[in-house]
């Protein structure tokens, strides 16, 4: 990781510094352009081919099921745009999403369809409670796996086993965990899932990854057509409307090579490295924040018992400004965030305890202005 050379760096949940393979992966790419503009075009499909590839072992799918995406807000409009809602409908998510798990399903006010958000604990939410908001009216159960602000990390399969009784789609917002914990698409419960890969999976941004089961695929209609989204792409002589029957479809045109190359690559790195192992280190790295920040005075925020952890560590420091803090935090070269009016560290798997320490110093030095 180049980032380590300068930074210890905590916003991963934000934007992450990409992986010494991605950055030579695109730096490839951006000479092949350059010289060769589109001669080594066949090379380009086959890396984004194998970013396809990655990306569906890396969640348990078949390829078929992967649609290469410029970002989640993309994803979850797959299933926004595409089902045919029909007025009464209502969609059940939680109150602490991300924007980006509530506008799409917002917009579809005009056409009748509620909104209902469940309140949550901290970030926890019991099935149960999700349960008591759906009726046989839910057409799409839809959370994130990890939040955002706090990083509570949920169990999938409960919370699908509940959408599935009410005959809904469960679609999963997985940017806060995808590549750092295992999830299985067919164990979990999963129908659709979106997460781009800039966050935790150290790619390029504008390179995301939406799952969409067959069964699902049957359910909705193309959004995004274009000569990619046809059985005969590339025959530019044979106009006929003959959608692929894979979640391809909805890679309508262009793809963006370099994103998906470099994420490629990141991707592969992680397949490598085995999400059980980078999960393990994630949470000790993590799990030593909490234990160094609360030892600094400062209060943890985040759910941190059993399966509830995740790699975002929601803190504050009493009596002082968290703004303020993280523009100090940037001075001496220790990179974290804010949400939700608190300070949120964002750990990888390759930080270490230098990186902590780096950060408890900037914690005293900022305390002793």
């Amino acid at each position: 990781m180049p980032i380590t050379r300068k930074w210890a760096y905590f916003d991963h949940a934000a934007v992450a510094p990409i992986t010494q393979p991605a950055a030579d992966a695109i730096a490839t790419w951006l000479a092949q352009i350059s010289e060769e503009g589109d001669t080594v075009w066949l090379d380009w499909v086959r890396h984004v081919a194998n970013a396809r590839t990655s990306a569906a072992s890396l969640i348990g799918a078949k390829s078929d099921d992967i649609s290469l995406l410029p970002n989640t807000t993309a994803g979850i409009n797959l299933v926004a745009e595409g089902l045919d809602w029909h007025s009464g409908d209502n969609v059940v998510t939680l109150e602490d999403e991300f924007p980006s798990n509530l506008y799409p399903w917002m917009q579809l006010k005009h056409q009748g369809v509620e909104t209902r958000l469940v309140p949550t604990n901290q970030g926890r939410v019991d099935p149960t409670a999700i349960a008591e908001y759906c009726d046989e009216r839910t057409r799409v159960v839809s959370i994130s796996w990890v939040c955002y602000s706090n990083g509570c990390r949920r169990a999938l399969r409960p919370i699908a086993d509940v959408a599935h009784e009410r005959g809904a789609i469960f679609f999963v917002d997985a940017i806060q965990g995808l590549g750092v914990f295992p999830l299985d698409v067919t164990e979990d419960g999963i129908d659709a899932l979106a997460a781009d890969g800039h966050k935790w999976l150290l790619g390029p941004e504008g390179a995301g990854i939406a799952y969409v089961n067959q069964k699902c695929l049957e359910h909705l209609k193309p959004i995004g057509v274009g000569w990619k989204s046809v059985v005969q792409e590339g025959n530019f002589n044979l106009i006929e409307l003959d959608l692929k029957q894979t979640a391809a479809r909805y890679e309508g045109g262009t793809l963006n090579k370099a994103g998906f190359i470099g994420l490629g690559a990141s991707l592969d790195l992680f397949l490598s490295l085995g999400i059980e192992n980078i999960a393990a280190a994630i949470l000790d790295i993590t799990d030593q924040a909490c234990e160094k920040l609360t030892a600094a005075g400062a209060v943890v925020c985040s759910p941190r018992e059993g399966e509830n952890r995740s790699g975002i560590v929601s803190f504050e420091l009493p009596n002082h400004d968290s703004e303020t803090f993280k523009k100090f935090c940037y001075t001496h070269s220790v990179a974290l965030n804010c949400r939700a009016g608190r300070l949120r560290l964002s750990a990888h798997a390759y930080n270490t305890e230098e990186d902590l320490d780096r950060l408890l110093t900037a914690i005293e030095l900022f305390k002793s202005r």
